[in-house]
């Protein structure tokens, strides 16, 4: 069976005015058991940022991020050719708010958690690689 990405990076960073804690048990709702990397800098004006970042590779994880995101499948699809770039890869963004609420809701601002995958694709055309995505989205709507 042919995998659906090549790799699928989920990423967020928190804020220092963010509970991290919440933010942190978000992602792990979002990721559905699969561990992820945190790494703290610091702001331009010495505010502590922790970025928390995982890269996945297998399709169970996938299916896990995906399973998660099952409220917004709709949106995936209808905007595929927007989330689908030349190279074949796929991004969207969920409010993290909204996601530290228990709501999984598209994002059209900056405060997010980014998705972002290389999406199986042979040969590597935007379209086949949106025909493979909409298949896969579809699939995990009607499961």
């Amino acid at each position: 069976m042919q995998g659906t990405f090549h790799w699928l990076r989920v990423q967020a960073f928190c804020y220092a005015t963010e509970d991290e804690t919440r933010v942190r048990e978000a992602l792990e709702g979002l990721l559905g058991g699969c561990g992820f990397e945190t790494t703290a800098t610091e702001g331009e004006h010495g505010n502590r940022i922790v970025l928390m970042e995982v890269v996945l590779k297998k399709q169970r994880e996938f299916d896990a991020v995906f399973g998660s995101l099952r409220p917004v499948i709709p949106e995936l699809i209808g905007g595929i050719s927007d989330r689908v770039d030349g190279d074949c890869v796929f991004r969207t963004r969920l409010d993290k708010q909204e996601l530290v609420r228990g709501r999984c809701v598209i994002a059209h601002h900056g405060d997010v958690v980014s998705v972002t995958g290389k999406a199986v694709s042979h040969p590597a055309r935007k379209e086949i690689a949106e025909t493979n995505l909409v298949a896969y989205l579809e699939g995990l709507q009607s499961s």
